[in-house]
């Protein structure tokens, strides 16, 4: 099929970094060819051969590569490099344009054969989420927009619907019949990084939690899917959203937060936040899922952790001592999963032990790129796969649960850089510490 391939915000830090060097790998790996069209588009006056500049990619890339310096004439301009079937556009800008621009983009002619490619955050609410939704909608089909929520695209990640819905032993006890609680944790040790402006007004949970950490959640917790269409699995996701709850939870603020530079001295915004959710259906009544999240930390890391039911106090367990089993999702720096169980020390008279069964990605395939997320998520846009993407639904379905958090402006509790606060869910948490340094 022939493509072109818009970057409206091609000048900016995002399309330098992430969209035109996955666009290199993609032609490398002959996904796209030399009869596609890779257009940049931007405020920033740039020449054909600046813009190219710009990027570190092959020869043969650079000679499909064009700049048009904004929106104006922009379909004119692609037509006049022929004809193409599907015409994808990335808006690598600013969200509160993302409806103007849409309407821009109607009124220059692009019509059916486009797909419109939005970055989270989709709106800052629930309410904006919908009249962003519905701006978006007034111009093109639902059909067409692709919103990137680009944690579905990592590897491990879509690796938790093979885990199970591909191995017959795990989906048998995927219920509250046998796992005592989830736990989702992640961890950065950088603070805003001069991304302050963007984080002040935003904090963890609309920054982290409602999208990326839910959209995780969904994928593990949701109801097997009829097919493996992206009708079937964003229709099994969005079930989970209608039924999940807020329980309770809890902010925190780093002490060196309100003296970074960009900062309000007086900002209240979490950098930290504990949250307590559950799911009301019959596969998941009765167990907590609890999610944590926060910048400053003592490392770096998002992991899910399962946690079974405790054996009861007989055979092997009659003291009560055993630990449970548990199942770790190693999500990143280092993907894999982890299973924690018990097993007889060698020689002794019926001591047990904890082992651990490992598989990690860097083990098992060897020296074999793990793809980058916007790689997937700009080859699926092009072939019209909309499986990795999020759905209008979703997208408000999860600000309309998170309204109460996000609206919370009480002043958050304080902690110290590289401290992971205590929290009001008074649960056990897995010390995902431990696992670090398996897969590295």
């Amino acid at each position: 099929m022939k493509t072109a391939i818009i970057i409206l915000g091609a000048s900016g830090d995002l399309a330098k970094r992430k969209l035109i060097p996955a666009l290199d790998r993609l032609f490398a790996r002959g996904n796209i060819d030399t009869t596609s069209l890779i257009v940049g588009s931007g405020r920033t006056p740039l020449s054909h051969d600046e813009f190219r500049g710009e990027s570190d990619c092959c020869k043969p890339f650079q000679e499909i590569m064009f700049y048009h310096q904004g929106i104006s004439g922009l379909k004119t301009y692609v037509d006049s490099h022929g004809e193409f079937e599907r015409i994808v556009i990335f808006m690598a800008l600013p969200p509160k344009v993302y409806g103007s621009t849409a309407k821009e983009l109607h009124a220059e002619g692009f019509g059916d054969e486009t797909i419109l490619v939005v970055e989270k955050p989709f709106g800052y609410d629930f309410e904006s989420a919908v009249k962003l939704n519905s701006e978006l909608t007034a111009e093109f089909d639902e059909s067409q927009i692709f919103r990137i929520d680009h944690y579905l695209a990592k590897e491990a990640v879509q690796n938790m619907l093979v885990f199970r819905f591909a191995n017959t032993i795990f989906e048998p006890v995927w219920n509250s019949h046998y796992i005592e609680s989830i736990q989702v944790n992640c961890f950065e040790d950088l603070g805003v990084e001069g991304r302050a402006q963007y984080f002040d007004t935003s904090g963890i949970v609309r920054d982290m939690v409602q999208n990326h950490l839910i959209q995780l959640l969904a994928l593990l917790t949701m109801e097997p899917p009829t097919s493996l269409s992206a009708d079937s699995i964003r229709h099994q996701k969005r079930n989970v959203l209608e039924q999940l709850e807020v329980v309770d939870w809890c902010r925190y603020q780093c002490e060196e937060y309100r003296s970074e530079k960009g900062i309000d001295p007086q900002s209240n915004t979490e950098t930290f936040a504990s949250i307590e959710l559950k799911i009301n259906n019959l596969r998941w009544a009765g167990v907590p899922i609890h999610i944590r999240a926060g910048k400053y930390m003592n490392r770096k890391g998002t992991e899910i952790g399962v946690k079974f039911r405790k054996l009861p106090s007989i055979l092997f367990n009659q003291n009560g001592d055993l630990a449970e089993n548990r199942i770790i999702f190693k999500i990143q720096p280092a993907e894999g999963i982890i299973i924690d169980l018990s097993s007889k020390v060698p020689g002794a008279d019926q001591k047990i032990t904890g082992t651990t069964m490992k598989f990690c990605y860097s083990d098992h395939f060897g020296g074999s790129e793990i793809p980058e997320a916007y790689t997937k998520l700009l080859l699926d846009a092009i072939r019209a796969d909309k499986t990795l993407f999020v759905s209008a639904e979703e997208s408000e379905l999860s600000w309309q649960k998170f309204s109460e958090v996000i609206n919370d402006k009480s002043e958050p509790k304080f902690h110290k850089r590289g401290e992971v606060p205590a929290d009001s869910c008074s649960i056990e948490w897995i010390d995902f510490e431990s696992y670090g340094s398996i897969c590295e």
